[in-house]
């Protein structure tokens, strides 16, 4: 140190400019070996690339094998999926709105729905609507109703 700075002498200096000449020489020799690291490199991300969009699509076909297609017709009563009762408390209310009854059906999935009460008339994703089965329900059986109090054989302690 000189006056508080820190000084390089000569040899230092010296030393490291021939370290540097020397490696720009090894890698001049070495320039063949690089080139073909640097091709095997390449191949790999390419390979991986490859791999990469074909697991992509086999992923691609199980999804939309698992998708339900859903086609509703005119005049059809289906249920609405509310996604805003999430933020709401009560786990166990149901998320299903409606019945609401399909006016018209588009390409792509649109749909018309008007509910019973009202005259308005809205656009829905069909990916949100499932059958309304609650006014397809009839049949002529009779349903008998025991209370437990008049269960038979029940004797009072």
């Amino acid at each position: 140190m000189v006056y508080g700075k820190a000084c390089h002498l000569p040899v230092e200096v010296e030393h490291k400019a021939y370290w540097a000449v020397k490696e720009c020489i090894s890698g001049l020799k070495g320039g063949i070996e690089r080139k073909l690291h640097l091709v095997e490199l390449e191949c790999l991300r390419f390979e991986s690339y490859e791999k990469s969009m074909l697991y992509k699509e086999r992923m691609k076909a199980v999804h939309d094998k698992n998708i339900r297609r859903r086609e509703f017709r005119a005049r059809e009563l289906v249920l609405l999926y509310n996604s805003r009762l999430r933020l709401m408390l009560g786990k166990l209310r149901t998320r299903w709105e409606g019945p609401y009854r399909v006016e018209k059906a588009e390409t792509y999935g649109v749909y018309h729905l008007r509910h019973s009460s009202s005259p308005t008339i809205f656009k829905v994703n069909g990916h949100h609507l499932k059958l309304y089965h609650g006014e397809k329900i009839k049949s002529n059986k009779k349903v008998e109703v025991f209370l437990l109090e008049d269960a038979p054989g029940g004797e009072e302690i």
